[in-house]
């Protein structure tokens, strides 16, 4: 059984994988508020975001020792530079590769560089549509090798807040582990986030 964290809480992603952890996945997922129409359709229908949809946008950022931004995985930069950690790109049409994922970024913990201390897991509104129009908001890590989940965070989102720092996956004495930080923010991109994050290095 995946744990379902807390705001806050820390886990050991080795110890609930049952051993070392090679590929990881962060799925994100997300509703439509019956409220704004259009019913429960799921994520990122694209373009303007009218209507019964709401185009969010998940970025993982990867920092260093020093609290250094070395790189981030976004729309706009589908890959790592070192080639650690992949999106899988906007899905336009709300069904994800996974249990109700709308976007997917995948991270190969043993490619990850040494130098790279913690990855940032944000979602942002880039169309500037406010969280009152969210609901059911979650983040979900799954082992890529047998598809198990191993931790999920279920955040209440609603709000008029345009972004969310969701979580943050570290190194820590030798092993990986996961914060669940679930902090609202407000920017259409990561890098309006920057000085919200910094206090969670």
């Amino acid at each position: 059984m995946a744990i379902n964290l807390q705001k806050g809480q820390k886990i050991s992603l080795e110890k609930e994988a049952g051993g070392a952890l090679g590929t990881v996945i962060m799925g994100l997922g997300w509703d439509v508020a019956k409220s704004s129409g259009g019913g429960l359709l799921k994520g990122l229908l694209g373009g303007g975001g009218g209507g019964g949809s709401i185009d969010l946008d998940a970025s993982c950022l990867m920092f260093d020792e020093g609290k250094n931004l070395l790189d981030a995985i976004w729309f706009a930069q589908l890959r790592s530079k070192d080639g650690s950690v992949r999106h899988t790109g906007d899905n336009l049409t709300g069904e994800g590769e996974g249990e109700g994922d709308d976007e997917q970024i995948i991270v190969n913990l043993a490619q990850v560089p040494a130098n790279v201390k913690s990855l940032i897991f944000t979602v942002n509104s880039f169309t500037g549509q406010n969280f009152s129009r969210v609901e059911n908001a979650f983040c979900r890590l799954v082992n890529q090798a047998n598809g198990k989940e191993l931790a999920r965070y279920n955040l209440s989102v609603q709000g008029s807040h345009t972004a969310q720092i969701m979580a943050k996956v570290y190194r820590h004495n030798g092993e990986w582990k996961m914060h669940a930080i679930g902090e609202n923010s407000s920017g259409r991109t990561f890098q309006d986030l920057l000085p919200q994050i910094l206090p969670h290095l």
